[in-house]
């Protein structure tokens, strides 16, 4: 999760949701969705930013990911907040310039836009933040705030992965 005052950026938080594989599905849906909700009733964002998902060849991968996907657009929802979407591509081309700078040109120009001294770590979590940005960049030129008593709040960004 980001904040935006003018044109400076700061990280607000970020993480992973974990989940244990050995829980049935609806356990690691709903353990996704509890934590979540806390994150949006404590931070109030304007908006959600999630990645667009394409998986080609492993169906197993995309169900899962389409699953959790799913919840945090639910619980978005039911918080009133605004989702919105970006390719890899896009994310990359806001962040870095160029739609295909590769992972580690990403995660320092993600580190270096929020005034980090270290790259976010994991990987996860340096790919919500940058999606965060992006939405950022790309929506702060017209972006009617949901929430005008927190107007200074930026997007949470989920990133979504299966193991």
């Amino acid at each position: 999760m980001i904040s935006t005052e003018g044109s400076r950026l700061a990280a607000v938080c970020g993480g992973v949701i974990e989940t244990t594989t050995q829980a049935s599905p609806e356990r690691r849906l709903g353990a996704i969705f509890r934590e979540l909700d806390a994150l949006l009733v404590e931070h109030t964002p304007d908006a959600v930013a999630v990645e667009e998902i394409f998986f080609g060849r492993n169906v197993r991968t995309a169900f899962a990911v389409g699953q959790a996907r799913g919840v945090v657009l639910c619980a978005a929802g039911l918080r009133e907040i605004p989702c919105f979407a970006y390719t890899p591509q896009v994310v990359k081309q806001s962040v870095c310039g160029a739609g295909g700078a590769g992972k580690e040109q990403v995660q320092r120009m993600v580190a270096s836009l929020l005034g980090l001294e270290k790259i976010p770590t994991p990987n996860d979590t340096a790919d919500a933040l940058a999606i965060a940005i992006c939405h950022s960049f790309r929506s702060s030129y017209a972006w009617p705030t949901a929430n005008p008593t927190n107007a200074t709040s930026a997007p949470a960004s989920v990133t979504l992965t299966s193991d």
